[in-house]
């Protein structure tokens, strides 16, 4: 399951509506005012900026981008945080909201594109790597995502009005619903074991994928792919449970970041000889990835200052922060078919009567990608409105169009007035 930017792709982002990721529980200092409850924005901003990298990712394919800003493993630390909050209350039903969650919006997603495929042509009895009763039951993973749906490789046809792999790029995220689900169903046993040996249980998932992740042990199919990413990025899920639960707190900083800088360094040191077919993709190597993953998150959580407000020229961008983590899971599922619907709309702009010549078509060209990347925005725009307030009914909230913050804004301002 890690394919380069134009397949199954691990440059990525969290599947479920995203409230406040509560900052680490440790006593405040003595005559310090109680801090007030609400979202970390600083929290919020971090997983604002993975869902932006995590398209301009599958656009560009940029390999270093795995590198600047490891996208999964900062949104797994950011989840498994918010996880070790929610356990405080009963475990099935904290894990029946996860899933009730997550499942409406992979419902509406998995409806569109399996009218399209078989709108395509695609007879499920008749494809050769999914045919028979097993074809049957893999499909279920359309509707709980336990593990990889089945899809032709190619259907259509280059010319048509997707491109021939585009069942390959829309079924690229699910990967991820997959690990989120196990890390879900597995969160009170890790739970319970961070917090009877904390040490341990944050650092066995590196030794885990040094062992699946290396090639020392294979594990085939599918089943080695979930076992790999549950390794790879359970040390962040991990993570999330120790700023939660105040240790990363209780570590003097210095110390924090010196180990963490030295796993990063190693990440990158075993990255150099084990380059994949695309290069310094972070994603097509295991170890490298679990280990600069779980440096990065260690310090992004040690300089947490765990902002009531966005601060400074930060809070124009308040109201973007606040609808992308409201609407996470619409943007991660939607924006690989976007990001495809993209091609169809520019390459009309060649029949205009001023892209005849062969300058004009030459420039069109060279920048075609950045006018994708700035064209699946408002793409993304009416998917939030389209479909986004699925999210708010799978939260058993009252659908909003577009929840950016903006009304509860007006409604404190008016309060205050008052």
């Amino acid at each position: 399951m890690t394919q380069g930017a134009s397949g199954m792709t691990h440059g990525h982002t969290q599947p479920y509506d995203a409230p406040a990721v509560p900052a680490p529980t440790v006593p405040a200092p003595a005559g310090a005012a109680p801090k007030k409850p609400g979202r970390d924005r600083y929290l919020d901003l971090l997983r604002s900026i993975a869902l932006v990298r995590v398209v301009a990712y599958h656009l560009f394919g940029w390999a270093w981008l795995t590198v600047l800003f490891p996208s999964m493993g900062v949104m797994f630390a950011l989840a498994g945080s918010l996880m070790a909050r929610s356990l405080k209350r009963p475990a099935w039903g904290v894990i029946r909201g996860r899933i009730r969650r997550l499942l409406p919006p992979l419902w509406a997603f998995s409806a569109v594109v399996l009218v399209l495929l078989f709108a395509g042509g695609w007879d499920l009895s008749k494809d050769p790597d999914h045919s028979g009763a097993w074809g049957l039951i893999e499909m279920v993973n359309y509707v709980i995502p336990i593990g990889a749906p089945p899809f032709p490789w190619s259907i259509g046809s280059q010319s048509g009005l997707l491109e021939d792999t585009w069942a390959v790029q829309a079924a690229g995220p699910l990967w991820y619903l997959r690990a989120y689900l196990w890390f879900v169903v597995a969160s009170p046993l890790l739970l319970w074991a961070f917090r009877r040996a904390p040490w341990p249980t944050l650092l066995a998932p590196l030794g885990l994928t040094a062992v699946v992740g290396t090639g020392l042990v294979t594990i085939p199919g599918e089943t080695g792919n979930a076992v790999t990413d549950f390794a790879v990025y359970g040390g962040c899920w991990v993570l999330g449970f120790a700023h939660h639960e105040g240790l990363l707190a209780k570590v003097p900083r210095y110390l924090a970041v010196s180990w963490a800088v030295l796993l990063m360094a190693f990440g990158l040191w075993w990255a150099s000889g084990h380059l994949g077919p695309d290069g310094w993709d972070l994603n097509d190597i295991p170890l490298a990835q679990a280990t600069w993953s779980f440096g990065f998150v260690v310090i992004l959580l040690q300089y947490s200052p765990s902002w009531q407000e966005l601060p400074g020229r930060l809070a124009k961008w308040d109201k973007l922060v606040t609808l992308s983590n409201n609407r996470a899971v619409t943007i991660y599922l939607w924006h690989n078919m976007l990001i495809m619907a993209t091609v169809p709309i520019l390459d009309r702009l060649y029949e205009l009567p001023f892209m005849q010549g062969d300058r004009a078509v030459s420039a069109l060209d060279s920048t075609y990608m950045i006018w994708m990347f700035f064209l699946v925005w408002p793409l993304i725009a009416l998917a939030i409105l389209g479909v986004g307030w699925i999210e708010d009914l799978a939260a058993q909230r009252k659908p909003r169009l577009w929840p950016d913050g903006a009304k509860k804004k007006r409604a404190r301002a008016g309060h205050r007035a008052a």
